[in-house]
Order: C-alpha cells, then structure tokens, then sequence
C-alpha cells in the first residue's frame, strides 16, 4: 500500500486551528479530494475537532499529519505533548464542550490513541465512499458504513482530553 504523508506544526493558540483548517482542505485538494466532497468535508471537521483538543488542552503546539492511501482512505493524526490519555465525557444540553470525540467517534470509521515520544498521538482514519452500484439485476442494497468503536488505548464513544496543561 502506498501512502503520501504531509505534516503541520501547529502552534499553541486556538487561532491556529483556522490555519490547520486552511491547510488541510489545499492537502485535500491537491490529493484529488475535491473541496465540494462530503469528504473532504468530513476531514475537515475531524481535523478541526482533534487540533482544537490538542492546542486548548495542553496549551502546546502540536503536529498535524494527513496520511494518503493510494485506495483513497486518509488518516489524521494529531500528536501532543501531553502523555495524558483521552478520558470519557459526555456533554449535557447547554454544554459549551465536551463533544469532540464524540464527533470523531460518529463521523470517522476508525479512531484511537497511541503514545508518542513523551506525548501522544490521537488518530482518525475515513474509509472511500464506496462506489455507488450501477442500477440493474444482480445488485443488492448497499452496506452500512462500517463505523466502529476506536482501538487502541482509551479510545471510544464519549472520551475527550483530559483537562490541564502540560509542559511543552
């Protein structure tokens, strides 16, 4: 399997995630993922989602990397300072935060957590849409999209950072 990796450093202010954003859709782009793409869409918001938990949370810069399989999968990995696992939480009603990673876990078909270095790294891969079949006999009703629990260390449905600063 081939894969193009390309990468960002981010750094340790909330603006940053507007720059992250940028970033990714003209990565996007030039690998073929069309802006108008549910998508690329998709990535965008996960991005968004796994910078802005990085940079609030440990108060560090971080790096950004956007993994391009030659099947058309993408995987995310946004990897931190902090050695601080991802920890389940669940917003209520008017909760201003808190729903991060439960965003990931909805749209991503895949999501987890791994250490690196001294920090960690929290991923996200999204499978290519299947093809749409062709009308006509002998196709059947599409499949559900796959979408599964995160592996890998305290990954899952609800778990977010955990709150405080590190030292970068």
């Amino acid at each position: 399997m081939q894969v193009l990796q390309v990468q960002l450093e981010v750094g340790p202010d909330p603006a940053e995630v507007g720059r992250a954003r940028r970033w990714a859709r003209s990565r996007l782009a030039g690998s073929g993922i069309g802006d108008d793409e549910p998508l690329a869409e998709t990535l965008v918001l996960l991005i968004s989602e796994l910078v802005t938990n990085a940079v609030v949370h440990t108060g560090c810069p971080a790096v950004l990397r956007m993994l391009f399989a030659a099947e058309g999968g993408v995987r995310v990995e946004v990897a931190d300072a902090s050695d601080r696992p991802p920890r389940p939480r669940h917003a209520e009603g008017d909760d201003t935060n808190g729903r991060g990673l439960e965003l990931v876990d909805g749209l991503a078909d895949r999501w987890g957590w791994q250490p690196e270095g001294a920090g960690k790294s929290i991923w996200c891969e999204v499978d290519p849409a299947p093809a749409a079949p062709s009308p006509g006999p002998g196709h059947g009703q599409g499949h559900g999209s796959g979408r599964g629990p995160g592996v890998g260390p305290g990954s899952g449905p609800g778990a977010s950072m955990a709150p405080g600063r590190v030292h970068c």
